[in-house]
């Protein structure tokens, strides 16, 4: 499968090997001859469009998917959190992709999010894996802006891009609140894309087209839209869907909104909120865009 720029911009093509990112994950290979544990690497052919906004019954399956690309950053989140130690802090925890891994590694989690349907998906999830995810996962609903937290931390994290679902001049405030409540020598993990300015300005609409695997179904084709606003500092995604061999037409199944982020006036909020970078990770998405990873700690 490959992905398709209708914009002009055409994207790398997708491997055979890598239709799916399931048929590659490690679990599937462990007993190929010679198997050795494949080091990350983000995929090129999704830039950037993992949603921010919550996740709803019938486009569930889609959030699944715009995020299971993403799905080995659970382990680089675990290494982080096992380095510093619990209890853990999940912002924008969404159905509980992190959340729940956690608990079944021994870590107390409390779960945040703004969406009371993805909270209930979590706790039916947490429910379903068994008493220690039970009893080790609370769920809350808030929103970021002008959260006000009642317990410490010694890990805190904004997974799957949460940070560019907040504005940027509430940012300073939450990443104030965050380091407030974390152990000293705690951490703050979290990811975001970059795109370059130039690109943004260029070319600021681009669309990208990737088939879905529904199982038990026929694949959808998606048609995933992502424009620009450079001045507002604004992004938008919005997917439109047709089941693979439909002849029918389009049809508009979900959108997010995203804020722009700015890596040096981000930097800027983490050392005046009292932190230190103490790891950048960046990996290239595509030509004009990088998917960036950091921990801070709290100084």
């Amino acid at each position: 499968m490959a992905a398709i720029s209708l914009s002009g911009a055409v994207p790398s093509a997708l491997p055979e090997d890598r239709r799916h990112p399931a048929h590659n994950h490690p679990a599937h290979n462990r007993a190929a001859p010679g198997y050795r544990a494949p080091e990350y690497r983000a995929p090129d052919w999704l830039p950037g469009l993992e949603s921010v906004a919550p996740a709803h019954q019938e486009t569930g399956w889609l959030q699944d998917f715009l995020l299971s690309p993403h799905s080995a950053d659970i382990l680089g989140y675990l290494r982080a959190a096992r380095a510093t130690g619990g209890p853990v802090l999940d912002l924008g925890c969404g159905a509980g992709r992190l959340a729940v891994p956690f608990a079944h590694h021994g870590f107390q989690v409390e779960a945040v999010d703004r969406d009371e349907s993805c909270l209930g998906r979590l706790r039916s999830w947490a429910l379903r894996s068994g008493p220690l995810a039970r009893d080790s996962v609370t769920a809350t609903r808030a929103e970021l802006e002008g959260l006000q937290l009642r317990s410490s931390y010694g890990f805190v994290m904004l997974a799957g891009a949460m940070i560019s679902a907040v504005r940027p001049a509430a940012r300073p405030a939450l990443l104030a609140e965050i380091a407030a409540h974390l152990h000293p020598g705690g951490t703050l993990a979290l990811d975001y894309t970059v795109h370059r300015p130039a690109g943004l300005t260029a070319d600021p609409t681009r669309n990208w087209v990737f088939r879905v695997p529904r199982y038990g179904a026929a694949d959808d084709m998606v048609i995933a839209r992502q424009h620009f606003d450079a001045e507002a500092d604004r992004e938008e995604i919005t997917y439109f869907t047709r089941p693979n061999g439909s002849g029918g037409g389009l049809r508009r199944v979900h959108a997010t909104r995203k804020w722009i982020v700015d890596p040096e006036r981000l930097c800027a909020e983490l050392r005046a909120a009292g932190f230190r970078i103490g790891l950048r990770d960046s990996h290239p998405l595509d030509a004009r865009t990088e998917s960036v990873f950091l921990l801070c700690r709290r100084r």
